[in-house]
């Protein structure tokens, strides 16, 4: 079956980075779009940023635009969210999934704190 396994999160200072990984298996991972959401403490699923099957296009959200980039290992199964110069109102789960998003993971917390 579809699975995700996201990793990378932990506690980082304001305009600090992390690297997101997310370990994708059950699907031929190369034919899919891939996206990223994050979720806040009662806050609604947010859409992050997409990257689409060979890695050539990349979408983000007006809120990490310029601090976030999305990229594919197409040989690994496993997709990335470089996240730079954080903020507090980065602080969320975040997820990797595919259309049509029925499969979800356990998801990764990111916390950013001083």
């Amino acid at each position: 079956q579809v699975q995700f396994v996201e990793s990378g999160g932990g506690l980082v200072q304001p305009g600090g980075s992390l690297r997101l990984s997310c370990a994708a298996s059950g699907f031929i991972f190369g034919t899919y779009t891939m996206y990223w959401y994050r979720q806040a403490p009662g806050r609604g699923r947010e859409l992050v940023a997409t990257i689409t099957r060979a890695g050539d296009s990349t979408n983000y959200a007006p809120s990490v635009k310029g601090r976030f980039t999305i990229s594919r290992d197409n040989a690994k199964n496993t997709v990335y969210l470089q996240m730079n110069n954080l903020k507090p109102e980065d602080a969320a789960v975040y997820y990797c999934t595919k259309a049509p998003f029925r499969s979800w993971g356990q998801g990764t917390q990111v916390t950013v704190s001083s």
